[in-house]
């Protein structure tokens, strides 16, 4: 099984999303920053470097508050959704063309990849909002 990660920013009660560039499977959609882990490489790790690669800040990564199962051209992903403390906010787009902070009830009419749908649902169990 690919080990997929996601990192949940969370700031005044918003969560922070990134928009893919359009041309892969899931371009043109919001999603959790993050990505899979390389050989050899755990998921605390692979959520760090892809961080650094994808929006070229540091962060923190704190405790996993989520897992799933997801499948994707035919491949079987075990997500796991960390809590992360952004060390910046001096974001420099490479695979994104746009990131932006949004309530779980703004995210229901948003396009996003099905393993990021499963991460908003476990995130209105664990953060209700009004």
């Amino acid at each position: 099984m690919i080990i997929s990660t996601a990192g949940i920013a969370i700031k005044n009660s918003k969560f922070l999303l990134a928009l893919r560039l359009p041309g892969t499977s899931i371009g043109e959609s919001w999603e959790f920053p993050g990505g899979k882990a390389e050989r050899n490489e755990t998921p605390t790790e692979a959520l760090i470097r892809e961080f650094k690669e994808e929006l070229n800040i540091e962060i923190e990564v704190g405790e996993r508050v989520c897992s799933g199962n997801f499948k994707n051209k035919d491949k079987e992903f075990e997500i796991y959704g960390f809590l992360i403390l952004l060390l910046s906010e001096k974001f420099m787009l490479t695979e994104h063309s746009e990131v932006g902070w949004f309530t779980l009830n703004e995210m229901a009419s948003l396009k996003m990849a099905g393993s990021d749908k499963q991460i908003v649902q476990k995130l209105k169990y664990l953060y209700p909002q009004e």
